[in-house]
């Protein structure tokens, strides 16, 4: 009997198709663990996409659901096509019309208010979301028909561009926009389906959502990304482990600290360290390249913050 492969620890980023949802993506890994022989471990997505939505889908296995948190916060950038002259209750092609206007922007008035939604902006969530009201999801509460007012957020547009040709409209409305394709570079906690509708009303019509994809959740872009397809004929090939990217790679951004076997065994105990010529701040602590702790770094002072059994 061949002996089962040892646990892993690390991303997979599925390029999640239309109509799955996060939590399905997850059950997909799940299963293909399983199909691959490899032992039960914990497993977690890295930010939610609608199942409208397609894209870079963060799927974090074993001891890097400790750093999904991180993903969470990480900015996002998003491809996403508004149509004009519809709106949607779920601002997407999932609901049903609520207003229509036969108002068509041109190029030049899409170009003139973007940077209106540039930088810090205040938006109200869409009522089909999974905030919670009362303890109740939002898009539970919206599609039993009961009103969903949210209170508004801040958050930040790092950047906001044209992304592709647009569609005009035919006949006498030549020039005027039916639809246009956007990128968003966007803080944690935006709302593109809000976006889009913001948009739609500072040219002084309505508009929905008709596509939205995730081109980078972090450090993970589409490039990296595979299709359920791939990730199960690696399952059944037993190869599961040469999709997974380690765990580190998604904490490019934190600063590396270097240990040696005894300081690595001291943080792994939890004992506080000393005496470490580093900056203050949060350190991926390293024995070789082998992640042992996220630490927090204090006038020479190491505590651990999160360790990890790698």
């Amino acid at each position: 009997m061949a002996e089962a492969p040892a646990a892993l620890n690390g991303w997979i980023i599925l390029d999640k198709p239309l109509g799955l949802g996060s939590t399905s993506a997850v059950s997909a890994v799940k299963r293909a663990l399983r199909i691959a022989g490899y032992p039960k471990a914990k497993v977690g997505h890295g930010g939610t996409l609608d199942p409208l939505a397609t894209g870079v889908l963060p799927i974090a296995i074993g001891e890097a659901t400790k750093v999904c948190g991180r993903m969470l916060d990480a900015s996002k950038i998003y491809d996403f096509t508004i149509a004009f002259g519809i709106q949607t209750d779920s601002l997407d092609l999932e609901g049903h019309v609520i207003a229509t206007s036969d108002v068509r922007p041109s190029m030049a008035q899409v170009a003139a208010v973007l940077p209106q939604f540039t930088g810090p902006i205040h938006q109200v969530p869409p009522a089909y979301s999974a905030l919670k009201v009362d303890g109740k999801r939002a898009y539970d509460l919206a599609r039993a028909g009961e009103e969903v007012v949210l209170q508004g957020r801040d958050v930040v547009i790092h950047a906001l561009a044209i992304q592709s040709s647009p569609s005009f409209c035919d006949g006498e409305d030549l020039g005027l926009l039916s639809e246009i394709t956007l990128t968003a570079d966007v803080s944690k906690g935006t709302y593109i389906r809000s976006l889009a509708r913001d948009i739609a009303q500072a040219l002084g019509t309505v508009g929905h959502v008709t596509m939205l994809r995730r081109v980078k959740a972090g450090p993970f872009a589409l490039d990296q990304a595979i299709s359920l397809d791939i990730l199960d004929e690696h399952a059944s090939a037993r190869s599961l482990g040469d999709l997974v990217l380690p765990l580190r790679t998604a904490l490019v951004d934190i600063p590396a600290l270097a240990l040696d076997p005894s300081q690595a065994l001291a943080l792994r105990q939890g004992r506080v360290l000393s005496g470490f010529a580093a900056s203050d701040g949060l350190h991926l602590a390293l024995l070789a390249d082998v992640p042992v702790a996220l630490v927090d770094v204090l006038d020479g002072t190491v505590t651990v913050e999160r360790g990890f059994n790698v």
